[in-house]
């Protein structure tokens, strides 16, 4: 067992950095390996990206699109997945579904900014589901099996707009 007193870096992992400028017998002196002159001698230089005059590659490259900084990062659920884990067993229906319970169950990996419901699939169970946005025909379907859906976007809507 090692003492505390005894820990010594791996043999050849730990190197002491070289120290420049220090006189013509330590063989980086004077110029310290910079060379002579330049821009590249001098401190502070900035030399990324820099292509010779020619002009840069991030310059030349088309810009195209915007990418929205507020855009929500939603997890999309398709209704057959629904059905297959109330299937499975892994879904109670007479419980509310939320991102939460499906996360418990397996349906999603990560609840990211909120689940969107898609419409692909059949619906047999009546459901209770809260989740950040629906399609259409998933709202549709949801309704015809008996269910009741709640959106953060709708009830965002409905609620009034404070003065």
């Amino acid at each position: 067992m090692t003492k505390l007193n005894e820990l010594s870096p791996r043999p050849g992992s730990h190197k002491p950095r070289m120290r420049v400028g220090r006189g013509p017998g330590s063989g980086k002196g004077k110029t310290a390996g910079r060379g002579v002159k330049g821009q590249t001698s001098r401190t502070g230089h900035g030399m990324n990206q820099f292509e010779g005059g020619q002009m840069p590659i991030h310059m030349r490259m088309p810009k195209r699109g915007f990418n929205n900084p507020f855009a929500k990062r939603l997890v999309e659920v398709n209704l057959w997945r629904l059905a297959q884990a109330i299937e499975a067993g892994k879904l109670d229906p007479k419980q509310p579904i939320d991102a939460e319970a499906l996360l418990k169950a397996g349906v999603i990996r990560r609840a990211r900014d909120g689940v969107r419901l898609l419409g692909q699939g059949e619906l047999k169970a009546k459901l209770e589901i809260n989740c950040h946005s629906a399609t259409a025909s998933a709202r549709k379907a949801v309704e015809a099996a008996g269910g009741k859906l709640t959106t953060v976007i709708a009830a965002a809507e409905a609620a009034p707009a404070e003065a």
